[in-house]
């Protein structure tokens, strides 16, 4: 935990933004018995001095284990105002993610926090994916995740192990379908989808590839790591490249200086027509960059950013 949070600071500096989040996991990391001892540990961690950009959450318990509440108590009463998130691995249907998100704004009205702190849920049973429209359509869901092993395991067998891994993943019909489901109905609700976890994390070119099937082919625009040395390569994968930045801020500061009227544009060697539809597009793109530390046009910053 504490690498990932030096990283994320180290990535900033070089970068000039935070370009990832840290979440901090009280679920799946926290040792039989120790849970209490886990999640002040994580308490501790997001009020320290590593979190120097607020870009860093925590996974808690899901709402039916009796460390649920305990969770919240610790970790809202010691680090509410600096966690930026509360991430909710394992709801069953809507029901328990309406349930969590009461919890949550309860627990931090009891202890006199000022703040609503955005909630994120783990798509992984069966009910979950299910209502997974409903969920993202929860005014309290500011992102939804998409849980690949839980998934898998929930069939009982029935889908292979292969399913999990950096190939099967993409090539199973039944993961394949809750992914397709999830980013679409993120992307309906104007939620922001992130892709589930590449467990093979020393191939470093799998990774790439996944990284960027999840992003151009599936419509994620965030993804997991289940290790500090995947970072970057994921981060590298999600940033639009060079030239569509390029094409995007040329596209806008024209737009700009026709008051958004339709413009020409020679992309590529050929003449196009651009208008307010197209400029959303590019606009995100240019957003995507900046967000990822890859907008160098100093025009285009000024102009949009400063």
């Amino acid at each position: 935990m504490r690498k990932s949070m030096q990283m994320q600071n180290d990535l900033a500096a070089e970068l000039g933004t935070a370009v990832f989040d840290v979440t901090l996991d009280a679920e799946d990391g926290a040792p039989l018995g120790n849970e209490r001892e886990h999640a002040q540990m994580i308490a501790e961690l997001a009020s320290s001095s590593l979190n120097q950009h607020g870009r860093v959450g925590a996974r808690v318990h899901p709402v039916q284990h009796d460390a649920f509440s305990q969770d919240l108590e610790i970790m809202l009463g010691s680090a509410g105002d600096k966690l930026a998130y509360i991430m909710v691995p394992k709801p069953e249907s809507l029901v328990d993610v309406a349930s969590a998100c009461d919890a949550i704004d309860k627990t931090s009205r009891a202890l006199g926090l000022q703040r609503q702190i955005p909630v994120h849920a783990l798509i992984e049973t069966h009910g979950a994916l299910r209502d997974v429209f409903a969920i993202c359509a929860h005014p309290r869901i500011e992102s939804v995740s998409f849980g690949l092993m839980d998934f898998v395991s929930e069939h009982r067998g029935a889908v292979p192990s292969q399913a999990m891994g950096v190939q099967g993943q993409f090539a199973h019909p039944l993961v394949m379908r809750a992914k397709l489901e999830i980013a679409a109905a993120a992307h309906a609700s104007g939620k922001t989808p992130s892709h589930c976890v590449v467990t093979e994390f020393k191939d470093r070119l799998a990774l790439s590839e996944a990284a960027r099937k999840a992003c151009q082919e599936l419509g994620y625009t965030r993804m997991w790591s289940i290790h500090p040395d995947q970072i970057r390569t994921i981060v590298d994968a999600f940033a639009p490249h060079a030239d569509e930045i390029q094409i995007a801020g040329e596209i806008l500061l024209a737009a700009q200086a026709a008051n958004w009227a339709p413009v020409r544009h020679k992309t590529r060697g050929h003449e196009t027509l651009h208008d307010r539809a197209s400029y959303r597009y590019f606009w995100q793109i240019l957003e995507r960059a900046h967000q990822t530390g890859r907008l160098q046009d100093v025009t285009v910053h000024t102009e949009f950013f400063a």
